[in-house]
């Protein structure tokens, strides 16, 4: 799968090979899975997949930046963002692709 982007599609075949369900089934699971991941970091909560990483929401203040072309202040407005965490062994396990 190098260089390939893993979709919603692609999961829902991998679960449907694997564990023997349905493809309806599979895709059901798999947007269940996605969707209670989503609704629990739009509430504020971590999403912990243990040897993977965890994903979490972060708040951010108001700050100037500047725009690059022009030099102008701009006011950006404070937001929340996603971020990503990888655990230990994943950054081990894309840092052992990189020897290849």
């Amino acid at each position: 799968m190098a260089g390939k982007t893993l979709t919603r599609m692609d999961l829902s075949e991998a679960v449907f090979r694997e564990v023997g369900l349905s493809r309806n089934e599979s895709a059901q699971l798999v947007e269940r899975v996605l969707e209670l991941m989503s609704d629990n970091l739009v509430e504020g909560g971590q999403v912990k997949i243990s040897s993977f990483g965890t994903f979490s929401v972060r708040n951010k203040t108001a700050r100037v930046g500047r725009n690059p072309k022009t030099g102008e202040e701009v006011p950006i407005l404070p937001r929340r963002v996603l971020t990503f965490r990888p655990s230990h062994l994943m950054k081990d396990r894309v840092a052992a692709g990189n020897r290849r």
